[in-house]
């Protein structure tokens, strides 16, 4: 009788220390991904989150706006850029605008830019939520180059004020998928029409390249990454292997990259948000 229970106790006490490893592994894995830790307050929280059109990989046809609208919530982003969100179109709900929905949801204010009309109706695109009222808009249609043709893809872009009076231009983007020559293309009307801009500019979005290819070296040119040295996996969601979506801000903007996280959410959509937090000097 002793024997056994000595070796209940001893396969109880495997069990814990199992548990406890797992739970310090996954801090661990989120402190990591913390580009810096620094004690004081950011002044900005930006998320970049390529939706899915809301529709969550595991759900058949589903769309859950609001398992999108909570993965929003508790990170507390003053701006989030999003992409592939559906306006009034027959595959997601003729009568719902996915960016005004999710600024209910979320209690931020909502702008959207069609990239291209669906099949059956309604407009997809880009959309940008924040969490202060926006001052000015502006979309842009991001054609693909005529040489080798392919999807039109868009920008949005706002102005915003911080609560003590600085104003800052973000924007936000969705590359092609499909052609380098394009994302090339499109990446240099990005930087010809955000070059205009004379506040600080952030740009997020799923750029559809990982680091040490052509695209993102273009706009590494122009911009600072948020994760130069270190981009966790971003897509897909479960068991992601390439880092895809970004938030950088421009060279010249006075900006100081406080944090930069990978939000490992797996179920709401097929892309994993990432949140980065501002010092703007």
């Amino acid at each position: 009788m002793e024997n056994i229970s000595t070796l209940f106790l001893a396969i109880l006490a495997m069990f814990f220390c199992a548990c406890s490893t797992d739970d310090a592994l996954e801090d661990i894995e989120q402190d990591v991904n913390d580009t810096t830790v620094v004690a004081e307050e950011a002044d900005l929280r930006v998320m970049t989150y390529n939706i899915h059109l809301a529709n969550p990989p595991a759900a058949g046809e589903k769309r859950d706006l609001p398992a999108i609208a909570r993965v929003i919530n508790s990170e507390m982003p003053d701006l989030v850029a999003l992409q592939e969100v559906d306006v009034y179109t027959e595959r997601s709900g003729l009568d719902v605008h996915q960016a005004k929905a999710l600024g209910e949801l979320t209690n931020m204010y909502a702008y959207h830019v069609k990239a291209m009309d669906v099949f059956g109706g309604g407009a997809y695109g880009e959309a940008i939520l924040s969490r202060f009222p926006i001052l000015d808009s502006a979309g842009y249609e991001l054609r693909a180059d005529p040489a080798v043709g392919g999807e039109t893809r868009a920008l949005a872009v706002v102005k915003v004020a911080l609560p003590d009076g600085r104003e800052v231009v973000f924007a936000g983007t969705h590359l092609d998928h499909r052609s380098e020559q394009n994302r090339l293309y499109q990446g240099d009307r990005i930087r010809k029409i955000l070059q205009r801009e004379e506040l600080p500019v952030i740009l997020a979005g799923d750029f559809n390249a990982v680091p040490q290819t052509a695209t993102v070296d273009y706009f590494d040119n122009y911009y600072t990454r948020s994760c130069r040295h270190n981009c966790s996996p971003t897509f897909p969601a479960r068991n992601p292997q390439s880092a895809i979506d970004f938030i950088m801000h421009r060279k010249d903007a006075d900006i100081e990259v406080v944090s930069h996280k990978t939000i490992f959410e797996s179920y709401a959509s097929d892309h994993l948000p990432v949140v980065v937090a501002y010092k703007i000097n």
